[in-house]
């Protein structure tokens, strides 16, 4: 396990390596003014927002999936969409699961800090390495502008005497975190008009309690909230906060915001092949035994000449046969045209919806152009030569196909009887 691996904490590593947060915290022990959760919104980028809600048993298949689509995932966090630690049990439950599955991996969480000291303990025997604390206020009078209600051992306190109890209970987690040798970041989110004179001081405080970055984040306006009518902090007031905070503790300038399903670089764009894997995952029953892999894609393609060989290459394909699988029996269930040459990109684009259904693509050649957008559209594309049934038969049940890999791969068009014109 690599530290220096977790793109938030260090922007060194943003570019290489990724993270993925599994959504398994539901519940919320806090009502911010500037937040209006959303589980469906796959559009939308900013903390609180998720498009299914994962049990930790569901959660780690669609994590398996992560990591056979995504090479380059370091760091498997835990961000609500409520709060980790108003769900404390999904929460220890899910990071316990993936740390004896994945050892090596980078676990982290974020959190308000409300319940955080009472499992603290618990996240260093887990390993858990880095946690993000969202500290808006260290004065209550500021904080009771932020907060409406928070809940506190099942009571509902309100204004300064929640935002107080709130505050003290953030520092003594933060202390806690920093005596167990924990990565600490704090957020700090800018709003315009009530704490962003305010957020030096906030830094201030934490350089103070040791912690390792901090980041003022600018208020995104969400509708519904309390503050939809807040305008979004300008770009020179952020960077003048930020380089007032600077003075006192490293900061982070390379946040995207991220939802609480966020996967893959930070700021790349969702990639809605996953997507529908984690709302297939969603209504998976795991307490069933599974044999194969979860798919939200319940077909698979084959390029063929002859229809018992995958044979072709991809550019010489006119057809396609589609198989499914229907209890236990792999069969052909249709066979579908393939968009005309000619149209460069748009022609695979084409293609990509018209395989919208199929998780894999079975070919023995393939140009570089197709390969890039089928697999951009969460299409495996598997150059390999052999009898289709026993192809599509490990596919369906997640068994490796390396037997059966291409091993003598030519150019584009020279071993498909084609125009040697390439795939346009």
């Amino acid at each position: 396990m690599n530290l220096d691996n977790h793109p938030c904490f260090n922007p060194g590593a943003c570019k290489s390596f990724g993270r993925v947060h599994l959504p398994v915290a539901p519940r919320c022990n806090i009502q911010c003014k500037f937040c209006n959760r959303k589980f469906d919104c796959v559009n939308e980028t900013r903390p609180g927002v998720t498009s299914a809600v994962l049990s930790p048993g569901q959660a780690m298949v669609y994590l398996e999936e992560v990591f056979a689509q995504k090479g380059n995932i370091s760091v498997v966090g835990i961000a609500g969409p409520g709060d980790p630690f108003a769900n404390p049990r999904e929460t220890l439950e899910t990071l316990s699961r993936v740390r004896s599955r994945y050892p090596d991996v980078i676990l982290c969480v974020a959190t308000n800090g409300l319940n955080l000291a009472a499992h603290v303990d618990e996240l260093a025997r887990l390993k858990v390495s880095h946690v993000t604390v969202t500290v808006n206020a260290v004065d209550p009078a500021i904080g009771a502008q932020i907060y409406a209600w928070m809940r506190l051992d099942k009571r509902v306190v309100l204004a300064e005497k929640g935002a107080a109890a709130l505050l003290e209970k953030q520092l003594a987690a933060i202390r806690l975190l920093k005596a167990r040798g924990i990565m600490v970041k704090v957020n700090s989110i800018i709003l315009p008009g009530i704490n962003d004179d305010h957020i030096e001081r906030v830094a201030e405080h934490m350089a103070g309690l040791g912690v390792d970055l901090f980041n003022a984040m600018p208020y995104y306006p969400n509708a519904g909230s309390d503050f939809e009518d807040l305008p979004e902090p300008g770009k020179d007031v952020v960077e003048t906060i930020r380089a007032a905070c600077a003075r006192h503790v490293k900061q982070m300038r390379h946040c995207t915001r991220c939802r609480s399903d966020a996967v893959g670089l930070l700021g790349e764009a969702t990639d809605r092949g996953l997507m529908d894997t984690l709302n297939a995952c969603q209504r998976l029953d795991v307490s069933k035994p599974r044999t194969a892999r979860v798919s939200p894609r319940p077909r698979v393609a084959v390029a063929s000449m002859e229809g018992m060989l995958v044979n072709q290459h991809l550019g010489e394909a006119a057809k396609l046969m589609i198989y499914g699988e229907t209890q236990g029996r792999v069969e052909l269930v249709e066979v579908r045209t393939t968009p005309p040459r000619g149209g460069g990109l748009a022609r695979w684009q084409a293609l990509a919806e018209t395989l919208s259904d199929c998780s894999s693509l079975l070919v023995s050649g393939v140009g570089t152009n197709p390969e890039k957008v089928l697999s951009a559209s969460g299409i495996r594309v598997m150059e390999i030569e052999g009898l289709i049934e026993e192809a599509v038969r490990a596919v369906f049940a997640g068994e490796s196909l390396n037997h059966m890999v291409k091993r003598t791969l030519t150019a584009c068009g020279s071993a498909c009887g084609g125009s040697g014109m390439g795939c346009g």
